[in-house]
């Protein structure tokens, strides 16, 4: 049996409840921005989270939703330039305070650092936006707490494509059974299934209603030990908040 030696965690939804009140204001802060009109409502951003990537998402939303709009010349330079935008406006959210860490993650990031484990991230985000996240959460120096930081356009294919946990592993010198990945979405778990990542979901409200077949444990979140989590499904091998214990058992389970 492989010993556990790193946590790779990714970052919207799983780290902190990014999506609606973070990337979705910033992305029609964007759109107001260049005069377009566009407005991502909570339950349109729903559907658009099926696409995973910024870029990717905005594709998505003119081919599904918005046939009416005639695409620019540049239509690559067009979507880069909204996207870059986006980012601006969701730093200037984070640097704002308005998005905290989900309950749980810093307690379990501080547990592992001190068990001696490895930190990465693996992630459909831009590198700006899990600077902005970390820094603003948990402060400047907790950059350097993460080995390798998967993010972004690094890899040609993203979630669900296992490329970026792949990528992560082979910066770490890994093989899967040594480490284990912290999910949140359907897309997120079959990129660290494929990866052969044994893995944990957390789930928020856009993803509660999921399929996390082949997850090692489900949870609505990490939770305290005075604020225990609700196990969805899996073995919480006697604990009731996502510890360092519990993340080695499941290990142990997923890599017998």
């Amino acid at each position: 049996m492989s010993t556990l030696k790193a946590l790779i965690f990714d970052v919207d939804g799983t780290l902190a409840d990014t999506e609606r009140n973070g990337h979705r204001v910033a992305f029609n802060r964007a759109f107001d921005d260049a005069g377009l009109g566009w407005h991502w409502s909570p339950a349109l951003y729903g559907k658009l989270l099926a696409v995973t990537g910024g870029k990717e998402r905005i594709r998505f939303y003119l081919e599904q939703f918005n046939l009416e709009f005639v695409k620019p010349d540049d239509f690559d330079g067009f979507v880069a330039g909204l996207h870059a935008a986006k980012t601006r406006f969701y730093t200037e959210l984070m640097a704002q305070g308005e998005i905290p860490l989900r309950p749980g993650v810093e307690r379990l990031i501080t547990e592992a650092r001190r068990a001696g484990y490895r930190l990465a991230i693996s992630t459909t985000t831009t590198p700006e936006n899990v600077t902005a996240l970390v820094t603003n959460t948990l402060g400047v120096a907790a950059l350097d707490w993460f080995e390798v930081i998967g993010a972004g356009d690094v890899v040609p294919s993203k979630k669900p494509a296992p490329d970026i946990y792949d990528y992560v592993l082979k910066e770490m010198k890994l093989t899967p059974s040594e480490a284990i990945a912290f999910e949140d979405s359907r897309n997120g778990v079959l990129s660290s299934l494929a990866a052969n990542l044994t893995t944990v979901i957390t789930v928020n409200d856009y993803t509660a209603e999921d399929d996390f077949s082949g997850a090692a444990i489900v949870l609505d979140q990490m939770g305290e030990p005075d604020a225990p989590f609700t196990l969805l499904a899996g073995d919480a091998h006697g604990q009731q908040h996502l510890n360092i214990a519990l993340v080695e058992a499941l290990h142990r389970s997923g890599n017998g």
